[in-house]
């Protein structure tokens, strides 16, 4: 991979790259792990609220049982040379139960409103306690951008 030319950004330059592809982006990495059966990780479809990503699962879904029994939580955008890494707690919230704006906002992301299917699912909440985002070796120094739920 060519890392050569690469020009380091500054914190509020990073800080804001990473809100415009939380907002744009589709996709997320999630890993969660069980006490008992260890690491589950999967991608899902995400929505970025200004302060949370949520994320749509079945009720019974490895996920939601993970998070259930162990809430800490990664989640990665999924672009190796961009890189943006969050973690906090996840927390489960039943589809008849999240808010209203919430709801229709995953629903109008997508396309697909997990409410009205047959089947039960949850509505994964995490507030991110640490955000790390970098480009490349250049960026290594540097990379943490929020800490114990706070932008640098």
């Amino acid at each position: 991979m060519e890392t050569t030319g690469l020009v380091r950004r500054g914190t509020a330059e990073r800080r804001r790259d990473v809100l415009r592809r939380l907002d744009a982006e589709r996709d997320v990495w999630v890993s969660t792990a069980h006490p008992d059966h260890g690491p589950h990780q999967v991608p899902l479809w995400f929505l970025w609220d200004g302060r949370a990503v949520w994320m749509c699962t079945g009720a019974t879904s490895v996920t939601a049982r993970n998070v259930r029994e162990e809430p800490r939580v990664r989640l990665a955008l999924p672009d190796t040379f961009d890189v943006v890494l969050l973690q906090g707690e996840a927390e489960c919230f039943p589809d008849r139960e999240v808010a209203g704006d919430t709801a229709e906002a995953f629903a109008g992301k997508f396309g697909w409103d997990p409410r009205r299917e047959e089947g039960s699912f949850v509505y994964v909440r995490v507030v991110p306690r640490t955000v790390r985002a970098w480009r490349g070796e250049p960026e290594l120094r540097g990379r943490v951008g929020m800490r114990d739920g706070t932008w640098l």
